[in-house]
């Protein structure tokens, strides 16, 4: 079974609630109940923190513990270089992945630091975007395997 490491950013414990037209109305706790039910051969753990300190932190945990990690680092995306610096220290991939459309938004947004330290990058598919992310460590995972 496969770990993979969810890790969101600022202002993502109110999906559901903020700017819906933008983030839909669910909450990531449900959304994570539905992406255990869609991979029940893979060991999901989530965490969410507005503290950019406690998410390099968190990153810096899952360095031994997961096979990957799936990450939306928010507004950090745009200005964080300790993150990115987190993202590129430790070993296992990281996807990151945003639920808007960058690209389709502010000018500022359109800038990542982190997404050069990550094996890919997922944006604009809403939700969605983590279930794909999933999907691909599971298919690099499998590949890598002897």
């Amino acid at each position: 079974m496969y770990k993979i490491a969810i890790i969101n950013g600022p202002n993502l414990n109110l999906l559901g609630e903020r700017e819906v037209d933008i983030y839909g109305n669910i909450s990531f706790e449900d959304y994570l109940a539905k992406l255990e039910n869609m991979h029940p051969d893979v060991q999901l753990s989530y965490y969410q923190s507005n503290v950019e300190g406690e998410l390099v932190n968190h990153i810096h945990t899952c360095r031994e513990t997961v096979d990957g990690i799936v990450f939306n680092g928010a507004g950090y995306t745009h200005t964080s270089v300790a993150i990115a610096d987190a993202i590129a220290a430790i070993k296992p991939p990281v996807i990151e992945v945003h639920i808007s459309n960058l690209y389709g938004r502010e000018d500022y947004r359109k800038t990542s630091l982190t997404a050069c330290n990550c094996v890919g990058i997922i944006t604009g598919l809403g939700l969605n975007g983590y279930h794909l992310a999933i999907e691909h460590f599971k298919h690099i995972l499998t590949s890598e395997a002897p």
